[in-house]
């Protein structure tokens, strides 16, 4: 067995376990997360990532797992971000509280496939043509530009996204939560309730963010040395699914207190422009950077706009902005 196919094993074994042991036990239906279950749970899955990290160096080598480490601490950014709009779905369609956790573990755990179905075919595409990637580039360098100029009062809005007039359009939907069901029947037909639609939203929404999310991860990862391939596919396809399965504590975490986090999307903005100039300058970089040392430079950037950006966020307000209101009467405890 290669140490690619014993990390794989270990990883698999790990992620059935914990999705028993942590997940399942909290996707009970009716059951409301406290922040105190939400902060145990966030620190079970960094805890096992990191874990995880420290297992990939010692069974594959240092530079793969600092790969792995910074391609998963650009992942575990980007969600915050997706808990905002995770916020606004569950809003939009009025989810009562006690089914978050259930409807976001199903999302969740749908986005997970559809995130390895489009990490196999992008990184098979990389490999066959590996142009592509100055194209992923370009396209991180244009949205981090777009991210970081990006108007305040943009915000999105699910019953007008195409995602939902797909669905609205095709499938009999009702406008209520079938008390925790996602299918009923009215009037002797079958309908989709609202839980259902916001499961398929979070999965559709987890995607667009991977977009994003997963050319960055390409030009964190050493995709082009010869043999290297399938060890670039383990570290890409492990800190996507750590990231995302961490996703769910995360929000109940920080749901209160994600908006206040004004600069963190100029702070991803700037690693998302770095990774796509690095990308595009690739050939001339590597005569005089070699790659293990690419790899402590891009892991420090991350480290340094994203930390950076978030402690900004809590010292510095945005101007125009009125004074925080406490919404911790909204908060169970």
């Amino acid at each position: 067995m290669t140490h690619d196919q014993m990390t794989y094993l270990v990883f698999g074994t790990v992620i059935v376990a914990s999705l028993v042991a942590d997940l399942g036990l909290l996707s009970k239906k009716g059951k409301v997360i406290t922040i105190k279950q939400a902060l145990l749970q966030t620190f079970f899955w960094v805890s096992l990532a990191l874990a995880f990290f420290v297992f990939m160096w010692i069974e594959n080598g240092q530079k793969p797992a600092l790969e792995y480490l910074s391609a998963y601490l650009m992942e575990w950014s980007l969600s915050i971000d997706n808990i905002f709009v995770f916020i606004l779905i569950f809003s939009a369609f009025s989810v009562k509280e006690k089914h978050y956790g259930r409807v976001l573990l199903i999302g969740i755990l749908m986005a997970i496939v559809f995130r390895v179905i489009f990490i196999t075919v992008g990184v098979a595409l990389v490999e066959k043509f590996h142009w592509i990637l100055y194209l992923f580039g370009v396209f991180l360098v244009y949205t981090g530009y777009h991210m970081f100029t990006a108007n305040d009062d943009e915000e999105f809005n699910p019953q007008e996204s195409k995602v939902y007039r797909f669905m609205k359009k095709f499938l009999p939907l009702t406008n209520h939560d079938g008390n925790g069901k996602f299918m009923i029947r009215e009037n002797g037909r079958p309908v989709y309730t609202t839980l259902f639609v916001v499961i398929i939203m979070l999965a559709a929404i987890d995607l667009v963010f991977a977009l994003d999310s997963i050319p960055a991860v390409m030009g964190i990862v050493d995709t082009k040395t010869p043999g290297y391939e399938d060890t670039a596919r383990l570290v890409i396809y492990t800190s996507n699914i750590f990231a995302v399965l961490g996703l769910r504590s995360l929000f109940f975490l920080l749901r209160g207190a994600v908006s206040k986090f004004d600069y963190l999307q100029q702070g991803i903005a700037i690693v998302l422009v770095f990774i796509g100039i690095k990308m595009l300058g690739e050939h001339w970089i590597n005569q005089w950077i070699d790659k293990q040392t690419q790899v402590f430079i891009s892991l420090g950037v991350i480290l340094v706009c994203i930390s950076g950006s978030i402690f900004y966020s809590i010292f510095i307000k945005k101007k125009g902005l009125p004074d925080d209101i406490s919404d911790e009467s909204q908060i169970q405890e």
